[in-house]
C-alpha cells in the first residue's frame, strides 16, 4: 500500500492504486474499492484507507459533441479544463462549474458540484442528462431521470458509493463570447452582503464573494462581492482559450508563512485594492482564480489545511455566519480564501447533494493540530444548530450527528450502495 492524501493534504490514509483503462474492463475483484479522479476534493471523501481506489485519469476519451444542440458524452475521466478546450470555439460552456478547471467529469457528479450561478442553475447534477454506472457484479445500468431514476437520484452526488460511472453525458451552456462582464462592489458588513445579494440575483447569472474573516466589530463580514454575465457579443482580445498555469509552487511553504499576522496583512491590503467596478475579463480569472498557480496547496505547508464549508438556511444566516465569523476572527486561524455565496432554491437531483436553498461560506485553515480541530467543532456545531449541512467535498472532521441531521436520506441512500465500495469519509460519518 502507498500513502494518499487528498488536496489538502490532510488526513493521509495508506491505499492501493488500481487503474480502469476501459469502459468495458470489469472491476477488479478487491474487498473495498472507490472511484478516484483527479484528487481535487479536500478532505477524506476521495480516500478509502487500507482499501483500493479505482483511478479514473485514463477514462478519457471523448465520445461525441453535438455542436448544434450543445449535448457532449465522454468518458468519467476527462476534465473540465479538456472539456472546455474542446466546446468553447464552438459556443458552448460548462452549465455549471466549481471553483477550479482540473475535476473529473465523474468527480462533478458524483459530488454534484455547484458554482457561482447557483440561484439560476442549481446544481451539476440537474444538467446531465444520462450516464453509465458500473456495479462490482458486472451490471451495467443507463441512468437518466426517466430511466433507473432512483439509480440516478443515489449517483448524483453520491460521493462515488454506487458503483463506477463510466461515462456521462451533459447538455453544456450557449454563450457568444469567452469574456466576462463583471461588476465588484465592496461591501461594509454581512447585512449589506446579504442585501446585494437579494437585489443582484435576479439580473446577474453569477455571484460571489470574497469576505475578510478577520475583520471584527461593525466591520465584521466585509468583503468583496462580484458579479458576473457572460458577453453577449465576441470581445475583441479575448480569445477561447483555456489558460494554463503560470506559476507553480515547487515545495511545500514553511509553516510559519500563513499565520493571523500575514493573513491580517493580506485581507487588509486585498480589501482596500484600487480595482475596477466595471470590466470584461477572461472567464479563466473569473471562475478559477487559483488554477493560475499549480500546486497552490503547498502554501499550507507539508501539515497541509482543513476546508470547511456549510450551508445554512436564508432566515438564520446572518445570526448564523455572523456567529462562525467571530470564532475565527477571535481563534487567530484566518483565511485568506474565504467565500460567501448565496445559494437559491432549485432542488438538487441527489439524495446526499449538498447544495440547498440558503447562504455557502467556505474559509481554508491552516492545520495547525489540536486547535484547528477545535476551531472546525465549532463551526461544526453553529451550523448544526441552525439546521445547515457540510459540504462531503470540503470535509475531514463532521460529525455523525451532524450528517445525520443534515443529510436525512442517508439510509435511504446506504440501499443503493455498491457492497464492494466504501470510503474513509462513509465509514466516519455512519460507522458503517
Amino acid at each position: 500500500m502507498n500513502i494518499h492524501q487528498s488536496w489538502g493534504n490532510v488526513p493521509q490514509v495508506e491505499q492501493t492504486c488500481l487503474e480502469q483503462l476501459w469502459r468495458s474492463q470489469t472491476l477488479p475483484a478487491a474487498a473495498t474499492l472507490l472511484p478516484f479522479g483527479q484528487g481535487r476534493s479536500y478532505g477524506d471523501v476521495c480516500l478509502n484507507d487500507k482499501g483500493y481506489s479505482l483511478a479514473t485519469g485514463r477514462l478519457n476519451r471523448f465520445i461525441h459533441f453535438d455542436r448544434e444542440q450543445g449535448i457532449l458524452s465522454a468518458e468519467a475521466g476527462v476534465t473540465l479544463a479538456e472539456i472546455l478546450e474542446l466546446i468553447l470555439p464552438a459556443g458552448w460552456f460548462l452549465p455549471v462549474s466549481p471553483g477550479t478547471k482540473f475535476v473529473s467529469l465523474g468527480g462533478a457528479l458524483a459530488n454534484d458540484v455547484h458554482g457561482k450561478n447557483h440561484h439560476k442553475a442549481g446544481s451539476f447534477g440537474r444538467h446531465v442528462r444520462a450516464f453509465e454506472l458500473l456495479r462490482s457484479n458486472g451490471q451495467k445500468l443507463i441512468c437518466t431521470q426517466e430511466e433507473n431514476s432512483d439509480w440516478f437520484s443515489a449517483t448524483v452526488g453520491g460521493l462515488g458509493l454506487t458503483g463506477l460511472v463510466t461515462q456521462a453525458e451533459l447538455q453544456l451552456k450557449k454563450i457568444d463570447s469567452p469574456a466576462i462582464v463583471q461588476k465588484t462592489r465592496r461591501f461594509e458588513n454581512l447585512a449589506e452582503f446579504l442585501r446585494l445579494s437579494e437585489e443582484t440575483e435576479a439580473d446577474w447569472e453569477y455571484t460571489v464573494a470574497w469576505v475578510d474573516c478577520m475583520a471584527k466589530g461593525k466591520q465584521l463580514g466585509r468583503g468583496i462581492f462580484s458579479m458576473g454575465n457572460h458577453a453577449t457579443a465576441a470581445t475583441p482580445g479575448i480569445k477561447p482559450e483555456v489558460l494554463q498555469p503560470k506559476f507553480s509552487m515547487p515545495f511545500n511553504a514553511p509553516s510559519w508563512l500563513l499565520n493571523q499576522y500575514s493573513v491580517k496583512l493580506f485581507n487588509q491590503l486585498y480589501y482596500h485594492l484600487p480595482r475596477k467596478h466595471d470590466s470584461q475579463v477572461h472567464y479563466e480569472p473569473f471562475f478559477y482564480p487559483l488554477d493560475k498557480i499549480a500546486n497552490w496547496n503547498r502554501l499550507y505547508g507539508k501539515r497541509g489545511f482543513y476546508q470547511f464549508q456549510c450551508v445554512v438556511p436564508l432566515d438564520k444566516a446572518e445570526a448564523a455566519i455572523s456567529e462562525m465569523l467571530q470564532h475565527i476572527s477571535k481563534s487567530g486561524q484566518g483565511s485568506f480564501l474565504s467565500v460567501l455565496k448565496r445559494l437559491g432554491n432549485i432542488a438538487s437531483p441527489g439524495m446526499l447533494s449538498f447544495p440547498r436553498d440558503g447562504i455557502t461560506l467556505a474559509l481554508d485553515f491552516a492545520n495547525r493540530g489540536e486547535s484547528t480541530r477545535h476551531l472546525l467543532a465549532d463551526l461544526n456545531e453553529i451550523t448544526d444548530r441552525h439546521g445547515g449541512a457540510i459540504y462531503p467535498a470540503k470535509d475531514a472532521t463532521m460529525t455523525t450527528a451532524l450528517f445525520v441531521n443534515a443529510y436525512p436520506g442517508w439510509q435511504k441512500f446506504s440501499e443503493y450502495m455498491d457492497p464492494h465500495f466504501s470510503s474513509s469519509f462513509w465509514r466516519r460519518v455512519t460507522g458503517e
